[in-house]
């Protein structure tokens, strides 16, 4: 499997994912209002994986700038028609990962990456891409399932399996703490850990860290 066999199977997906619930509404909304509270009006925020646009389309209307990319043109595709449903000008979608954003000197107050860096294939690499891609103190907020601290059967035999026959995309398997690690690696500092989960344990922690 490489990238391009990534974006195939969310292009497969994008309508199906389009039509799903979002499983834990609460929780979201508090993912939802924890973000808006840490960005001001004047920031230029950058989310990576946006999918569809769902989470982009609450916030971007609070900021300066927003740049919603995602690796599946068919997912950005749903999201620019629900954005021509009700325009927001700071908004604009791309098809794009964090590498293939050039750092620039109108680098970006914040990057957000919700369900995103279990996804990626080279984990510090997008991390160490993402640090360079913010400004000065910029923050990255992330809320990212570690399947390393889920169920032993999800990560030996149901994931495997599912990916052996195309039901589900490459997704890295770390621990919350290898994570917190990692990101702190990169160049960063932590500055609040939370679960927003209001069902269950999703193992999905929120993460606020500031470019050091």
């Amino acid at each position: 499997m490489s990238i391009a066999s990534d974006a195939r199977f969310w292009n497969r997906a994008s309508r199906k994912y389009a039509m799903g619930a979002i499983a834990d509404q609460a929780g979201y909304e508090r993912t939802l209002d924890q973000t808006r509270a840490l960005l001001g009006s004047g920031d230029r925020v950058l989310e990576l994986g946006c999918g569809t646009g769902t989470t982009a389309l609450r916030l971007a209307g609070d900021v300066q700038d927003y740049l919603a990319t995602d690796i599946s043109a068919g997912m950005i595709a749903i999201a620019n028609e629900k954005h021509a449903a009700g325009p927001i000008p700071a908004l604009v979608f791309r098809t794009a990962t964090a590498e293939a954003l050039t750092p620039d000197a109108a680098q970006f107050s914040a990057v957000l990456g919700f369900n995103y860096l279990h996804l990626v294939r080279d984990l510090p690499g997008t991390l160490r891409r993402i640090h360079a891609l913010l400004a000065a103190k910029g923050l990255f907020i992330s809320k990212t399932p570690c399947v390393g601290d889920m169920n032993p059967l999800i990560r030996f035999a149901l994931l495997p399996a599912m990916r052996a026959i195309g039901k589900a995309p490459y997704a890295g398997v770390f621990r919350a703490a290898d994570l917190s690690q990692q990101i702190c690696a990169a160049g960063f500092d932590i500055l609040a850990t939370e679960s927003h989960a209001t069902k269950r344990n999703d193992n999905r922690p929120y993460i606020v860290a500031r470019k050091r």
